[in-house]
């Protein structure tokens, strides 16, 4: 891993300067980071990445035949909702 020192408003370039990372304010142990990149290049959080990533992997190993059952109509409901009275 590499380890940079940045103030606020000093900024890392990467992919020849596609990508911009700049810091915008440190307030105690919080960081804002201001992150400019090309619409083609993906930018989330990690925490949402990685949920991204296990979904991916849970919907691959359905199988068809599971999957398909979802798509069936489901038999009637035994205790429907009552309906309302007319007066």
């Amino acid at each position: 891993m590499l380890v940079l020192s940045r103030k606020t408003n000093e900024a890392l370039v990467l992919e020849d300067g596609a990508i911009r990372i700049v810091v915008l304010s440190i307030q105690g142990d919080q960081v804002k980071l201001g992150i400019e990149a090309p619409r083609s290049v993906p930018v989330m959080r990690e925490e949402i990445y990685l949920a991204a990533n296990e979904n991916q992997r849970a919907s691959e190993s359905v199988s068809p035949d599971a999957l398909a059952s979802f798509t069936r109509s489901q038999p009637e409901d035994p205790f429907p909702p009552p309906k309302p009275k007319s007066r």
